[in-house]
């Protein structure tokens, strides 16, 4: 990813962070021995991970930038 804005730099060390979670669960540490299906496992929590809390921020700045917008008187 070439500039990542701030959310996306968060959410891309909650992914990873979701993903050290799964090495942890299944008690593995080196990438290049796990199984096809670990392997997996361990993108769907990265990237699910990431997604997820790209959204959680986007809405937060959203539900931010609502409040501070004022409205318009038309």
């Amino acid at each position: 990813m070439i500039d990542p804005t701030p959310n996306e730099t968060e959410a891309m060390a909650f992914g990873g962070q979701m993903g050290g979670e799964y090495l942890e669960a299944i008690g593995k540490s080196d990438l290049a021995t796990l199984s096809e299906e670990e392997w997996a496992r361990f993108l769907d929590a990265v990237v699910t991970g990431y997604c997820d809390h790209l959204r959680a921020l986007a809405a937060k700045d959203r539900n931010r930038l609502d409040a501070m917008a004022p409205e318009v008187p038309f």
